[in-house]
């Protein structure tokens, strides 16, 4: 016979067992809803294929030989295991399984993404979540290099045919004050009174500090810096412990902190969030509940 091919085909696996099982080739193409010829064919190219004579008759009916009763057992664990990438697929497919690699910054990961990300582990339990922080260019980075497969960054990114941006909604920028230092009164707050104080600011390299810088440049001024940090949380604390004020989002305000207050500026500015996927990314069932509840958070 011909040297082995190492191309056997789940077809022809399912085919010997049936004839194992029954005995006979006319009642394992009946079975297997096929004609009898085509059942002979699989065997032939199945014998072709190993280099082995799988079957013999007697007493009337199909036996396997010595060979191919060895072939029993790995022919049903291959089975076995399309079986099992079959049910495995299934549950992806129909959603109830996957993975979602999401990146955003800390303060959306802080104070928006908890309810949205409760909402889908409540909708889809099998599905894993994974949550990267960073600041947006390093975010951006990773979805296109295809090591996360959403983000949730502040606008604008730079511009590229391989993402799809979406926006969604808009974040102010405000003014988080020592009590001690903040003007009198509760209004807005300008450029130049801001920059008379100590700033503890954003650090460098983030879309949001662009944003602020931009804010005083346009107003001519240059701001006091007194600190740079990547922790927005850690700024508000320093805000509260009287060491300079700050520009901040309205979105990480949350629970009030000692020792602070809160104003507008004036002009006013803010920033964008949006979604941003590869093009290309394939939309499981996940993926789309995921964005679906991060519009519907956008729309209260």
């Amino acid at each position: 016979m011909p040297m082995a091919s190492p191309s056997l085909t789940l077809r022809q696996l399912r085919t010997y067992l049936t004839v194992v099982e029954s005995g006979s080739v006319s009642t394992a193409a009946r079975l297997l809803g096929m004609t009898q010829p085509a059942a002979s064919q699989q065997l032939r190219e199945m014998e072709r294929r190993t280099g082995i004579r799988l079957l013999e008759r007697a007493a009337g009916r199909s036996l396997p030989t010595a060979a191919g009763h060895a072939l029993i057992a790995p022919a049903r664990r291959a089975l076995t295991a399309a079986e099992d990438v079959e049910a495995v697929a299934a549950t992806h497919r129909e959603g109830q399984a996957g993975r979602i690699r999401l990146g955003t910054g800390a303060t959306a990961c802080i104070h928006l993404l908890p309810p949205v990300l409760a909402t889908v582990r409540r909708r889809l339990p099998a599905v894993e979540l994974i949550v990267a922080t960073g600041n947006t260019p390093d975010i951006v980075r990773r979805v296109e290099e295809g090591d996360l497969d959403i983000a949730l960054v502040t606008l604008p990114v730079p511009p590229s045919r391989s993402l799809l941006v979406t926006p969604l909604l808009t974040d102010a920028l405000v003014a988080m004050l020592p009590t001690a230092s903040a003007p009198d009164g509760t209004g807005a707050i300008g450029a130049s009174a801001l920059a008379r104080l100590p700033l503890i600011l954003y650090e460098p390299g983030g879309t949001m500090r662009g944003l602020v810088d931009a804010w005083f440049a346009r107003a001519g001024v240059k701001p006091h810096l007194a600190m740079e940090l990547g922790n927005i949380e850690a700024i508000k604390g320093l805000v509260g412990s009287g060491l300079g004020g700050s520009v901040l989002p309205a979105l990480s305000i949350g629970a009030e902190v000692p020792g602070t207050v809160w104003r507008p500026l004036r002009p006013a500015l803010s920033r964008r969030l949006g979604i941003i996927l590869r093009r290309e990314k394939t939309r499981d069932r996940g993926l789309r509940v995921l964005v679906e509840e991060l519009e519907q958070l956008a729309r209260r």
